[in-house]
C-alpha cells in the first residue's frame, strides 16, 4: 500500500510509502482519497498528521505521469478534501516538500519541519506553473512579495527561511510524528489557507525581480499572482488551471521535461554495474584557475586534498588562491566557518614533491594544454602514485588514449573534464579511453557525483562532445563574420536566442591566446579544404588576446565592452585580402547557421558514438555552453524541426560551402526513414 492510515490515542496518522521519493502518483492520490473520506467518518478523531516514509516527503509528481492525460482523484481534489477537515491537520515534512509534495502541505493547516528539511515550487522549471493551488495558497499564508520570489524562480526554501516566512509552523530535530503530536496537544483551531487574505503588493516593482531570460513560465506564473491577487480563491484556482493547461504541453515545457528526464538517463552507461573505488584523498596537479577550482570542489564535498605545484612559492600562491575559493563560499553561506576552518587546519594540502601525491586514491592533473607536457607528467606520476590509483587528466581536446598510454596503468587512466570555474559550473565529461578498466569509468561517475557534477559520458576525440560542437559553430561564426557581420551582431544574436553570450564574448574571456595555440596544434591535420579565418590568429599577432590585455574582439578600456577599433580595421582589410565583399545577414539567419552547425555536429558525434545518446548532448551543451534549458537543446530541436527540413536547410548551404556543410549520414539516414536523433 501506497498509503496508509493508523489511528493512535485520538490521533490520525496518515503515511505515504511510494519510494523512491513518495511521489504524487495515482495509487497515492487514490490512497489519499480513501484515507480523507475514512476520517471524515470518525467523530472519535481530534486531530490528523500526515507523513512520509524514507528519506523525503514528497518531492513532486511521478515522472512516469508526465505528460500524459491525468487519471482522477486529481491532485487538486484531493487537496481540497484534505483542507475541508474539520478537525486540525499537520504535515510532518522532512527531506523536501517540492511541487505538488509543497501544495499538498499548504493544504494542511500546520506545518512541522525537520530543521534540514526544504519546501518550493520549482514548476517554472518545467516550463509550468504550480498546478494544484501554489499560486494562490502561498500568497495568503506568506505574503505576494516572498511568493513571487518563490514561484518565479522556482528555489528551495530551507526550513529555517521557512519558519520565517510563516511556512513552517514549528522546527523539529527528531521523531517528527511526536513533533507533530505535541502540536497538536496545544489545541490548535482549524486554519484553512485558503481562509486567509494576501497583504497588497507592488507590482510594478516586483515584476522587475522577475528572472525570465526568454523563458516563459517565469512571467506567466507572475502574471497569475497579480491577475489573481483580487479575486476570490474559486477565481483565483479556475485562472491558475487556464493558464496551467496553456503552458502543460508548450514547446518550452517539451524542451524543459526533456532535458530533466535526460539529466537521468546519463547515468545509464555499459560501466554502470562495475563498483567504483572508494576515493577519500584527491590529488590535483596544476594550480591554476582550473587546478584550484577542482581542489575547491572537492573540499568542498568532504574530500582530502593534495594539490601539487612546480615549485613552492607557486604551490603557496596556489592555496591562497583555493582557500579564496572556499572563503567565498563561506560569504555566500554555502560552507560554515567552522568547515572552512577545518579545511584550512589540514583539510588541503599544498606541495612541490610529486611523491606527495603517493597516498591519494585519485589524482587529476590540470596542466597546460599540452599533449608533451601532460604526457610528461604522467610518467612521473605513473611512478609516484600508488598502484592501485586512478590517474585522470583534465583536458578539454586531447587524445586520453595517448596520455595514457605513457603508464604502466592504462586501464587505471580517464578524463575528466571539467568546466571552469570547476567549482561552480555542474557539468563534467568522463571521457573514456579505449583500454580503461569499466571500474575507472565507474569511479569517474561516483566522483562526479561526489563532487554535486553532471557527469556525461563521452568517447575519445579532439574536443569529445562540448568543445568539438564549439570548434563546429565557432568556425561558421568566423565565416559569418568574414562574410559581413559584425562580431558584435553575432554575439547578439546569440544573446537574443537565450544564451548568456556571444561566441566572440566568450573567446575574449577565456583568452585568445589559447584558441590560437589549440588552431596552432591543429594545423597539421587541417584538411584543405576546409575554408580558413586568419582573424584571430592576426589579432593574436599583434598581441591583442581579450580581456586579460584589455582588448580582442571588444575593447575593455570603459566599464562596458565595444566593439575594438583595431579589430573592426583588421576585418575590413581582410575581407579585402579574400576578396570577399560583405553583406547582411539577420539575427535569424544567423542563428538558424549557428544551430545547424551544432546538429550536424552533434549527429556525428552521435554516429561515431562518442555520445551514448542525442539527449547526452543537449545536456553538454546545456550545462556547459549556456544553451538555453528551455530550448531544450540542438539536437532536441533538430527533432522538433525534423530531420528532413533540418537536412534540406544544410543541403541548400552546402551550395556555398560544400565542405563545411557536408551533411552527418546519420542525418541522410534518418531523413530516408523520417527518424529521429532522440
Amino acid at each position: 500500500m501506497t498509503v496508509s492510515l493508523a489511528r493512535e490515542d485520538g490521533i490520525a496518522i496518515i503515511t505515504i510509502d511510494n519510494p523512491p521519493v513518495n511521489a504524487t502518483s495515482h495509487s497515492v492520490r487514490q490512497g489519499l482519497a480513501e484515507a480523507i473520506t475514512q476520517i471524515t467518518q470518525d467523530t472519535s478523531l481530534r486531530g490528523v498528521i500526515l507523513a512520509c516514509t524514507g528519506k523525503t516527503f514528497v518531492a513532486g509528481a511521478d515522472i512516469r505521469e508526465f505528460g500524459k492525460p491525468p487519471v482522477p482523484p486529481s491532485l487538486r481534489d484531493v487537496i481540497a478534501a484534505l483542507e475541508a477537515l474539520t478537525i486540525p491537520v499537520v504535515a510532518a515534512i522532512h527531506g523536501t516538500a517540492l511541487g505538488g509534495g509543497f501544495e499538498l502541505a499548504l493544504a494542511c493547516h500546520y506545518r512541522v519541519m525537520n530543521r534540514h528539511a526544504f519546501v518550493g515550487l520549482p514548476e517554472v522549471t518545467l516550463g509550468i506553473i504550480p498546478g494544484a493551488g501554489g499560486t494562490q495558497r502561498l500568497p495568503r499564508l506568506i505574503g505576494m512579495a516572498p511568493s513571487i520570489d518563490m514561484i518565479t524562480s522556482g528555489r528551495r526554501v530551507a526550513a529555517d527561511e521557512a519558519f520565517k516566512l510563516g511556512i513552517a509552523d514549528r522546527i523539529g530535530e527528531g521523531n517528527l510524528i511526536a513533533e507533530a503530536r505535541a502540536f497538536l496537544a496545544t489545541k490548535p483551531v482549524v486554519r484553512r489557507v485558503r481562509d486567509l487574505i494576501a497583504a497588497p503588493a507592488n507590482f510594478a516593482e516586483l515584476r522587475k525581480q522577475v528572472k525570465a531570460r526568454g523563458q516563459t513560465s517565469p512571467v506567466r506564473a507572475f502574471d497569475v499572482l497579480e491577475e489573481t491577487a483580487h479575486l476570490d480563491f474559486a477565481q483565483g484556482m479556475a485562472r491558475e488551471a487556464e493558464v496551467f493547461a496553456e503552458l502543460r504541453n508548450s514547446e518550452q515545457a517539451r524542451a524543459l521535461r526533456h532535458i530533466f528526464f535526460a539529466e537521468r538517463e546519463i547515468a545509464k552507461i555499459p560501466e554502470a554495474d562495475a563498483k567504483p573505488r572508494p576515493v577519500a584523498h584527491l590529488g590535483v596537479i596544476g594550480g591554476g584557475l582550473m587546478g584550484t577550482g577542482i581542489a575547491a570542489a572537492a573540499l568542498l564535498s568532504g574530500l582530502s586534498v593534495t594539490l601539487l605545484e612546480r615549485d613552492q612559492p607557486s604551490a603557496d600562491l596556489a592555496r591562497d588562491r583555493a582557500l579564496g575559493l572556499l572563503k567565498s563560499s563561506v560569504e555566500r553561506g554555502k560552507l560554515a566557518q567552522a568547515d572552512f576552518d577545518r579545511i584550512a587546519a589540514g583539510g588541503l594540502r599544498t606541495t612541490a614533491t610529486m611523491a606527495d601525491l603517493s597516498s591519494a586514491d585519485l589524482v587529476i592533473e590540470a596542466a597546460f594544454e599540452d599533449l608533451g607536457v601532460k604526457q610528461a607528467i604522467f610518467r612521473d606520476l605513473d611512478k609516484a602514485a600508488k598502484p592501485d590509483a586512478i590517474l585522470a587528466t583534465n583536458t578539454s581536446y586531447l587524445d586520453v588514449g595517448a596520455i595514457a598510454d605513457v603508464t604502466a596503468r592504462p586501464q587505471q587512466v580517464i578524463g575528466l573534464h571539467f568546466f571552469s570555474p570547476a567549482h561552480i559550473m555542474k557539468l563534467l565529461e568522463v571521457v573514456v579511453p579505449p583500454k580503461v578498466a569499466p571500474e575507472t569509468v565507474a569511479t569517474g561517475f561516483a566522483l562526479g557525483r561526489r563532487l554535486g557534477k553532471i557527469a556525461v559520458r563521452a568517447g575519445v576525440c579532439d574536443g569529445f562532445i562540448g568543445n568539438r560542437i564549439l570548434s563546429a559553430y565557432r568556425k561558421q561564426a568566423e565565416y559569418l563574420m568574414e562574410d559581413g557581420a559584425a562580431p558584435a551582431e553575432i554575439d547578439a544574436a546569440f544573446r537574443d536566442f537565450g544564451l548568456p553570450m556571444g561566441v566572440f564574448e566568450m573567446q575574449d574571456m577565456a583568452g585568445l591566446d589559447i584558441i590560437w595555440a589549440n588552431r596552432k596544434a591543429l594545423a597539421p591535420t587541417r584538411d584543405p579544404r576546409e575554408r580558413y579565418v586568419r582573424i584571430v590568429d592576426l589579432i593574436c599577432k599583434s598581441g591583442r588576446f581579450g580581456r586579460k590585455t584589455g582588448s580582442g574582439y571588444y575593447n575593455y578600456a570603459g566599464k562596458t565592452p565595444t566593439p575594438d577599433e583595431a579589430t573592426s580595421a583588421l576585418i575590413a582589410e581582410e575581407r579585402k585580402h579574400r576578396n570577399i565583399t560583405p553583406r547582411t545577414f539577420s539575427k535569424d539567419e544567423i542563428m538558424d547557421r549557428i544551430l545547424l552547425a551544432m546538429i550536424n555536429e552533434g549527429a556525428r558525434i552521435l554516429e561515431e558514438g562518442i555520445a551514448l545518446r542525442a539527449s547526452d548532448i543537449d545536456v553538454v551543451m546545456v550545462n556547459g555552453y549556456g544553451f538555453p534549458r528551455w530550448r531544450g537543446g540542438p539536437m532536441f530541436l533538430a527533432d522538433e524541426i525534423g530531420v528532413k527540413a533540418v537536412l534540406r536547410r544544410i543541403e541548400a548551404l552546402a551550395k556555398e560551402d560544400a565542405w563545411f556543410w557536408r551533411p552527418s549520414e546519420l542525418l541522410l539516414r534518418l531523413a530516408e526513414t523520417n527518424g529521429k536523433l532522440g
